[in-house]
């Protein structure tokens, strides 16, 4: 282009042109790294079961050693030549037998009767400590057995409260008191005894009871002995049924208070292996009669488990 005149009369020189706009570019995209899969770690392996009979091994070792060898070494002194025919023959073990199976029933029905009627008693018949007395049945069962003898001794033993009461009332010189040197002071020892355990089982089924059927019943009309054979009782069966199970084992093996009570014509099945073996030192004999009395245990100890299995206990 060429110059032009200014204002003031002098060339200007000609203004350089503008350099054209750059053209506006967008950035280029930054370069996006292909997708990597990230490395897998490696699970470790899984470790193998340890099989079930590992862990039975410490209980089965302990087992049998502490029960299974013993009563081995009880079976193999029973198979003595002629032991058994000796044993089984003789009239003091048929008497001990007869003994211990009469024994044994009896006292079960005692508890069976008077825990039921004890535990109708403590559960529905509302009366002041009732909660105090339900509880204590727990505490009287962890006692031993010889202390409830030694308490019915000193009440009515030759030399008891009883006896002594009578002595100084009437002035004679023994008292009237001396049945617990007999069998029925054995039966009355074993039913103050196990009456507990059938009692606990009996009042965990009444606490489960609605009380519902009963107020019905009762408005219905029924009288309470009525109320305690149709409602109460049908519910207590099972629970009766475990419980006088458990009793009837029990007093099957029952020693110390047989031999506490002094009742001396009175032998079962322990106190004939006791005489046995410490008295007269006939360890065969007394292995034998051991042996009977491990059966006769087990047989009553399986049908307690299948009564308390079936009863839900």
């Amino acid at each position: 282009m060429g110059s032009r005149t200014g204002l003031t009369g002098k060339r200007v020189p000609p203004s350089a042109p503008e350099p054209a706009p750059a053209s506006v570019t967008a950035p280029a995209p930054a370069s996006v790294p292909a997708t990597t899969t990230a490395p897998v770690p490696e699970l470790p392996a899984p470790r193998r079961a340890v099989p079930g009979w590992v862990w039975a091994l410490p209980p089965v070792a302990v087992l049998a050693v502490a029960f299974l060898y013993p009563l081995a070494l009880v079976v193999q002194e029973s198979l003595a030549p002629g032991a058994y025919a000796d044993v089984l023959a003789s009239a003091s073990f048929r008497e001990a037998l007869v003994t211990t199976v009469w024994l044994a029933v009896a006292s079960t029905a005692g508890c069976l009767v008077l825990g039921f009627v004890l535990a109708v008693v403590i559960a529905f018949v509302p009366f002041p400590g009732g909660k105090a007395v339900a509880k204590s049945i727990d505490v009287f069962l962890s006692f031993p057995s010889f202390l409830i003898t030694l308490a019915l001794l000193f009440l009515y033993g030759r030399a008891g409260m009883a006896n002594g009461l009578w002595t100084d009332v009437t002035g004679e010189p023994t008292g009237p008191f001396a049945f617990l040197a007999t069998p029925w002071g054995v039966l009355l020892a074993e039913i103050t005894y196990f009456t507990p355990f059938v009692m606990r089982p009996l009042l965990a089924a009444f606490s489960q009871l609605e009380t519902a059927q009963l107020e019905v019943a009762s408005s219905l009309g029924a009288r309470p002995a009525r109320i305690v054979r149709q409602v109460i009782l049908p519910e207590a069966l099972p629970a009766l049924a475990a419980g006088g199970s458990l009793v009837l084992v029990l007093c099957l093996n029952e020693f110390g208070i047989v031999l506490f009570t002094g009742a001396k014509g009175v032998t079962t099945l322990p106190t004939l292996v006791y005489g046995k073996a410490i008295l007269e030192s006939d360890y065969a004999a007394a292995c034998v009669v051991a042996v009977v009395n491990i059966a006769l245990s087990v047989g009553l100890y399986g049908l307690y488990r299948g009564v308390s299995r079936r009863a839900g206990a």
